[in-house]
């Protein structure tokens, strides 16, 4: 089944004094209907973070352009991408006296079939229309508590202790990293990557209605503005990457 692609990749500042987030949709230089969608959340001071999280968009450009869809897996891209990453942006401690992190979440596209993988608790969501598909477990001690029943998801929400993370890329132990994958690919799907200063201001309903109602790019303006306004001047970076999935224009007579 012949598939169109609509897509936007969108960031905000928020009302913090540096952008430390990153996001990227890159196509395949050679192979038509491959694209690498990427959000970094970078950590660790001043400038720090921003390094970061530029080294996972760097790192992903450059395995992608080197990435043969016919004899390479898109699990080999994605850990590759990640684990490279890490191990870069570990070495830049000794360049700049700095402790960068960085989360990292990617997704494949190729002709009929979607990968994802990720570190951390930038989160990748998949829509059918308005029905949630499937969206990631944040690698958080949060998530970690939810999962052993000891706290509920609303109450995870507003945990004074949310914002702490089991694995990042960058820290001393080796990343944890989780990988999905599906075939199961129709017109009116939507994908969206996107770092915890868009997602925690949603439930899965509200996200589900923005991108089923909108174009990628009017997704993203609206799911920022609601943010935004949600934030009411106390607000995290916002970066998102938006795909949607689309039956072809019919070809005019």
């Amino acid at each position: 089944m012949a598939i169109a692609i609509d897509a936007c990749a969108a960031q905000h500042q928020g009302d913090r004094r540096e952008q430390q987030d990153r996001v990227a949709i890159l196509p395949h230089p050679r192979s038509r209907g491959v694209a690498l969608a990427v959000v970094a959340d970078g950590m660790g001071g001043h400038t720090g973070g921003a390094l970061a999280a530029e080294q996972v968009i760097h790192t992903a450009r450059n395995n992608l352009e080197h990435f043969a869809p016919s004899e390479e897996s898109a699990h080999w891209l994605l850990e590759n991408s990640m684990r490279e990453a890490h191990t870069m942006i570990k070495a830049s401690r000794f360049m700049n006296e700095k402790d960068p992190h960085s989360t990292a979440v990617m997704l494949l596209l190729q002709p009929g079939k979607l990968s994802w993988g990720y570190c951390g608790d930038s989160r990748f969501y998949a829509y059918r229309g308005r029905q949630l598909l499937t969206r990631t477990v944040d690698h958080s001690y949060v998530e970690h508590l939810v999962a052993q029943g000891k706290i509920t998801a609303a109450q995870a929400l507003t945990h004074p202790n949310r914002n702490i993370l089991v694995t990042s890329l960058g820290g001393q132990d080796e990343p944890l990293f989780t990988f999905g994958e599906t075939a199961d690919l129709q017109p009116g799907d939507s994908f969206m990557l996107c770092s915890d200063g868009v997602w925690g201001y949603f439930d899965e309903a509200e996200l589900g209605a923005a991108l089923a109602d909108n174009t990628a790019r009017g997704a993203c303006e609206t799911i920022i503005e609601q943010a935004r306004r949600r934030a009411a001047g106390g607000g995290d970076n916002l970066s998102l990457a938006v795909i949607r999935l689309l039956k072809p224009a019919a070809p005019a007579r």
